[in-house]
């Protein structure tokens, strides 16, 4: 981990690469967890988070699932969606810069207990169906693009 003043320059200063997990269970509805914090606080979300410098992604992946949904997967049992770019006019820590990610989307097929996911990232989680998501103000329009 980066002392805070050293990652503050570096979202300021460069894109981070993150993974977003696009998680679907068996009815075909989307996992969407709410937001704690910035950027896209209080919007629901699919989990993900940033690859870490000098992690393979295969391991960013599945170090991704165990914290984001406290379970475990592997890169074979995901499908690519492809890169996405998010741009957000804030940041992290509220300061007066705006955050840029690239994004590699992966699907992935789980029936999770909403009861057991972390609380760390988002406050709250749901199950939507792809036509709820879409026409909801609040899921954030980055996470309706994996869908349009």
């Amino acid at each position: 981990m980066l002392e805070l003043e050293t990652f503050k320059t570096v979202v300021a200063s460069t894109p981070l690469v993150s993974i977003d997990l696009i998680i679907r269970n068996s009815r075909e509805q989307v996992l969407l967890g709410l937001r704690n914090n910035r950027p896209a606080q209080g919007y629901w979300f699919v989990p993900g988070g940033r690859i870490q410098k000098d992690e393979r992604m295969e391991n960013a992946f599945r170090r991704l699932v165990k914290v984001e949904l406290g379970c475990d997967a592997g890169f074979d049992q995901t499908r690519f969606l492809g890169p996405y770019q998010h741009f957000y006019p804030d940041n992290f820590s509220g300061d007066n810069f705006s955050t840029h990610y690239v994004v590699l989307g992966y699907q992935l097929k789980l029936d999770i207990n909403l009861n057991d996911l972390p609380v760390d990232q988002h406050q709250d989680y749901r199950w939507f169906t792809i036509d709820e998501l879409l026409a909801s103000e609040q899921v954030h329009q980055h996470t309706k693009d994996y869908f349009l």
